[in-house]
């Protein structure tokens, strides 16, 4: 937006010190001049002082306020200077900011003041915005290649069907559907995350430990095929959110859990809780020995670990990712912890709600 040029906030504080300076020298020369004079009170007689005196009171007086207007406008543009100099740092660091330059913090020293607050305040924005803008790059770079693989083994598939007409069309159909069926489900699953990213949802009361039952059921028949058994226990477990959301959540979990469990015997256990402030969701499954360092990126986009793509099942990589996303989206925290005995335990805590 234009606008019009204006005095600069610094000279605007000099002026104002001098000013005010100024009216204080007023007023103690005004003190002092009706101090040499003395008027006529009823009642009362008063000795007037010589003309003489009061002659030469006023040029005294403007000598003095010569100088405090000289020292105001000097000692006022001085100390102007100096608290608006933190400012001066703020502005620069925006302007970088404004620039694209995220990196760049301004580290201001010296006691805790409002400058200091709106510095550390900045700082701290600037950071989030770095890591926010880092991780949408990384995102859209993996995007972009998980989308690409499956366009890219489909025109092979073509490929090799144009320069091999005798080659069978049925097999060429089974691979291309199976091919197409991936990237749709990576694209619904990619809306799906930015749904959640934008929380463009409406919040109704819910029961989490309802929609972790709803969840297993729809899921019992593959883990029944993997000889896996799911155990589902809890309490009523109110919160707020988006019931379609919460259940992608919570099916993503499951989901999880029973594709990436031991290849036969394996257990999933379910729980709901309730605590003060809070609501509790729990998904535990046996597996193979996790480290510590590996839980901590599998909730990343795009991220799996080496041993964790085995199974046709596995999926595109953004089942964590969503169900981070969607605690995100619900103000709730996601918490990943490998198991002492392989496997991975993950606990979702969302706020609880007064009522259900």
């Amino acid at each position: 937006m234009d606008r019009a040029p204006g005095l600069s906030v610094r000279l605007k504080l000099t002026l104002s010190y001098a000013g005010f300076l100024m009216l204080a020298g007023a007023v103690l020369l005004a003190v002092g001049y009706f101090s040499l004079s003395r008027g006529v009170h009823p009642g009362v007689t008063f000795i007037v002082r010589s003309h003489a005196d009061l002659l030469y009171f006023a040029p005294v007086a403007g000598i003095v306020m010569a100088f405090l207007l000289i020292f105001g406008l000097l000692g006022g543009w001085f100390l102007a200077g100096h608290m608006l100099a933190p400012l001066n740092r703020i502005t620069a660091a925006t302007r970088l900011a404004a620039g694209g330059s995220l990196s760049h913090r301004i580290g201001l020293e010296g006691r805790q003041d409002e400058f200091r607050e709106l510095a550390d305040s900045f700082d701290a924005m600037l950071a989030r915005l770095d890591a926010h803008v880092a991780e949408q790059q990384r995102f859209s770079a993996n995007a972009s290649h998980e989308l690409r693989t499956p366009l890219a083994v489909t025109q092979t598939l073509l490929d090799v069907a144009r320069n091999d007409p005798d080659r069978s069309d049925g097999d060429l159909v089974e691979r291309l559907y199976a091919v197409n069926s991936r990237a749709i489900d990576l694209t619904e699953a990619l809306l799906l995350l930015n749904r959640a990213g934008q929380r463009s949802f409406a919040r109704e009361h819910v029961d989490l430990s309802l929609i972790a039952e709803e969840a297993a059921e729809t899921l019992f028949p593959l883990a029944e095929k993997r000889g896996l058994s799911i155990e589902t226990s809890g309490d009523t477990t109110p919160t707020t959110g988006s019931f379609a959301l919460l259940l992608q959540m919570a099916t993503n979990l499951l989901h999880n859990a029973i594709v990436h469990n031991l290849p036969e015997h394996g257990s999933v256990w379910v729980t709901t809780s309730v605590h003060p402030g809070s609501a509790v969701l729990t998904v535990e499954n046996t597996g193979d020995m996790l480290s510590p360092q590996m839980v901590g990126t599998l909730a990343e986009p795009f991220q799996r670990g080496s041993r964790r793509t085995r199974s046709d099942q596995a999926g595109v990589g953004l089942g964590l990712a969503i169900v981070k996303s969607i605690t995100q989206a619900h103000d709730g925290t996601l918490t990943l912890i490998p198991r002492a005995a392989g496997g991975l335990c993950v606990t979702v805590e969302l706020p609880r709600s007064a009522s259900y």
